[in-house]
């Protein structure tokens, strides 16, 4: 029988490999490459010209979120994060492999969107097609990239999330203060049609913007090798959406104040490339598509590296089945090929606006179950507020019911698909689980 103890040495995280920064750096990281860039039209198309004020809604119900994994972070710091936090409230069984696996794939999804907006502003500057095969291209090669990035190792990582975090930080701020400046901070033509704005559509709108914090959830996934983890990862979290909150909302007044909502629909892959134009002339133009590649380029290989990590610690705690398929290396070396070759798989053949709203069904469905975990279980172990707990619990459940409804009216396709895939987690997992 074959030596497998090469495989076996699972568990190689670098304690104090990275730094509170770093971890700032990856959460910002993930959100900002994810939210502003890939997700503003699509929110503008459900709240309508009051789409701005979404992110800032968005932002308190994830302040109540985080509260949650604040506690259990400095709590249980720990290399499987998420994955971790479900075993000490629900125990190791079907519940936690199940809402592991619902954060895992959120992740890779968000993975896809973020690689194909790569490729959907890199082209900005050239003259093609938006549904070329070279946009697909070009998000492959992004993700092929990230996985080798990662392999190099977390100090790689970590250096390369902070260089990439205070270029494409500076750049937006730069961008939403110029834009604003250019636009007079007069949004007279968009305040017009604020009455058309339905309160089922923003709450909508909310599900999505929530999905563009959600990237803090990252930190939680390098617990163990983030320095003074006790006290860090809380940390990190905090400042993450804090530093998120004011960037979202500076760029969404901005684009607000150069696109009508008409052309900000329009161009919902691209806003923020569409808004430099009036803006800023063809430099701004060139100057916005160039940040858009860093914080994409960050944002998936920060992603990558912590929800892989997280996979391999769900296989440490044999909760997901595992096979080598004769790779070499360490199981974390395994799970990032999963993981990269799972998100080429639904970056070639998904519609990523389709496959965003399953992200945020299943982001939100997963957040509830942590609140429920830690108000039923562990809420005096870690001294929660149970006050706190229970509005976080009652907003996620407004906003994906407001998303459930509009989404039964105009996409009843994503509904079944999500159906589908909870199904598949949890009866998978139950069969798994019953037969290891």
């Amino acid at each position: 029988m074959k030596d497998h103890s090469q495989h076996n040495k699972s568990s190689q995280y670098k304690e104090n490999s990275l730094t509170l920064v770093g971890a700032v750096s990856m959460g910002t990281g993930v959100m900002i490459g994810a939210g502003i860039l890939a997700l503003t039209g699509q929110i503008a198309e459900l709240a309508g010209p009051l789409f701005p004020l979404a992110f800032l809604a968005a932002a308190v119900v994830t302040a109540f979120s985080a509260y949650s994994y604040v506690k259990l972070s400095n709590a249980y710091p720990s290399a499987g994060g998420i994955a971790m936090f479900f075993q000490k409230a629900y125990g190791k069984g079907v519940m936690t492999a199940a809402g592991a696996l619902l954060m895992y794939f959120s992740m890779v999804i968000n993975q896809s969107l973020v690689a194909k907006t790569f490729g959907t502003y890199s082209i900005q500057l050239f003259d093609i097609d938006p549904g070329s095969w070279i946009v697909l291209a070009l998000a492959v090669g992004l993700l092929i990239f990230a996985f080798f990035l990662n392999i190099s190792g977390n100090r790689a990582i970590g250096l390369f999330s902070l260089l990439m975090a205070f270029i494409k930080i500076g750049g937006i701020v730069v961008f939403a203060v110029g834009g604003l400046w250019i636009a007079d901070f007069s949004f007279e033509s968009s305040s017009a049609s604020v009455a058309d704005t339905s309160a089922t559509g923003f709450i909508a709108a909310m599900a999505l913007a929530i999905l563009a914090y959600k990237g803090f959830t990252t930190i939680t996934n390098s617990g163990s090798e983030i320095v003074d983890p006790h006290r860090n990862v809380g940390r990190a979290i905090i400042i993450s959406i804090a530093i998120c909150v004011v960037i979202y909302i500076l760029v969404a007044l901005a684009v607000a104040g150069n696109l009508s909502l008409p052309e900000i629909i329009a161009a919902k892959d691209f806003a923020l490339a569409e808004a430099a134009r009036p803006a800023l002339g063809d430099y701004g133009l060139w100057f916005t598509v160039a940040l858009a590649i860093v914080a994409t380029v960050s944002g998936v290989i920060a992603s990558i590296f912590a929800v892989s990590r997280m996979l391999a610690m769900l296989t440490d705690m044999k909760l997901v089945p595992h096979r080598h398929f004769g790779m070499p290396g360490s199981i974390q070396n395994h799970t990032l090929v999963y993981t990269v070759v799972i998100a080429i798989f639904l970056t070639l053949f998904f519609d990523l606006s389709r496959i965003a709203s399953l992200g945020a069904i299943f982001y939100l469905l997963m957040d509830i179950a942590v609140h429920w975990g830690v108000l039923r279980y562990l809420r005096k172990e870690i001294k929660a507020n149970a006050v706190i707990l229970i509005v976080a619990i009652a907003f996620d459940v407004i906003v994906l019911g407001a998303f459930l409804i509009v989404k039964a009216s105009t996409d009843m396709m994503v509904i079944y698909a999500a159906l589908v895939g909870i199904l598949i987690v949890f009866i998978g997992e139950r069969f798994f689980l019953r037969q290891s």
